[in-house]
């Protein structure tokens, strides 16, 4: 089989607008086989992907909709229309892939049989353009080399996929370091190579957006938690451990203990400049420069309060029994895409 039908793309989106639109223009000259997933989009989404002969799936939105539940779609329909494809390269349609990243990719995984997914350097499109776009731009500038886990934008192998069962749909967010627990069980290695990879827009605007993501990520940490309580060594119970250090047991210490210490119990907020001077530390250790890792250290130290806001709500609707609805940090596009674009 030649390089490119090896390779299909499963793209995610609604009510993307414009950015759909970049990034199926984007993913055209690299592969045909492409698989568009909409999730009730009011924009014209669908009826630009057609525009463009790009295969669309659009989902039954009477059942509850999951990124996860989409990506298992779009890899099912991919292989109804070519059983013969290797490798599938997972896409959000906020994303623009760059060029000659599939290829990149896919060389990746044939001169590595043990890898099963693949991931390379994102970049936020506007960085520069609020304090939040900003601090995604670092969050994504993570280590090269083997990984615990890759995030929406990835090559997989999907033999490896089919082997674990694809995606957990049930889970409104943290499904792909969820996965990647399930496809290292299974001696499967995650690399993030130095390659460039996509541009991403974020699109956060508001603090409230930043608080949104967070307390989706610790919803995250939570519900994986709850998938795999018996694997001792995700490093999502480190991150759970500092959310709930942080955000609940000192504040409660401090302040609760004050009267009685007069005040000396107050002290245990300095913890918090241990904390920010830890991180700092780390990543001026990655090349970050002292602006940056301190902008990056104090909004880590943040983020902690929405993160466990986060597991609360996890944790309430599992008490009461009630199933998690989709934690969302990006308000609605819908102005519609001009038809003659």
């Amino acid at each position: 089989m030649s390089s490119s039908l090896s390779i299909g793309v499963v793209v995610i989106g609604r009510n993307e607008g414009d950015r759909l639109k970049q990034c199926l223009l984007s993913l055209l000259p690299q592969t045909s086989q492409i698989v568009y997933v909409d999730s009730g989009s009011t924009d014209g989404s669908v009826e630009l992907a057609q525009s463009l002969n790009v295969e669309v799936v659009a989902l039954d939105m009477s059942i509850p909709f999951t990124a996860a539940r989409a990506r298992n779609t779009g890899v099912e329909r991919l292989i109804s229309l070519n059983a013969e494809i290797q490798y599938v390269q997972f896409v959000d349609g906020d994303c623009e892939v760059l060029p000659h990243w599939l290829e990149q990719a896919r060389k990746t995984l044939d001169e590595n049989p043990k890898v099963v997914a693949v991931s390379g350097r994102l970049t936020e499109r506007f960085p520069q353009k609020t304090l939040y776009n900003y601090l995604v731009n670092m969050e994504w500038q993570a280590p090269f080399g083997e990984v615990l886990s890759c995030g929406g934008l990835s090559m997989m192998r999907i033999e490896a996929l089919q082997a674990v069962g694809g995606f957990n749909a049930s889970l409104i967010a943290g499904e792909e370091p969820e996965l990647c627990i399930r496809l290292r069980e299974k001696g499967g290695k995650i690399l993030r190579i130095d390659a460039d990879m996509a541009l991403h827009d974020a699109d956060m605007t508001q603090f409230s957006q930043w608080w949104k993501r967070n307390v989706r990520g610790g919803h995250s940490f939570a519900q994986v938690i709850s998938v795999h309580s018996q694997t001792p060594k995700l490093y999502q119970h480190k991150e759970r451990r500092s959310i709930w250090l942080w955000a609940f047991t000192v504040p409660l210490l401090a302040l609760g203990l004050s009267w009685f210490t007069h005040g000396w119990s107050l002290l245990l907020f300095s913890g918090y400049g241990v904390l920010i001077w830890r991180i700092y530390r780390y990543q001026r250790s990655q090349s970050f420069t002292h602006k940056d890792a301190l902008i990056y250290a104090i909004f880590c130290l943040l983020g902690r309060f929405p993160q466990l806001q986060g597991q609360l709500i996890f944790y309430r609707n599992a008490w009461l029994g009630k199933r998690a609805t989709l934690i969302e940090y990006k308000g609605p596009n819908i102005t519609p895409i001009p038809k003659n674009n």
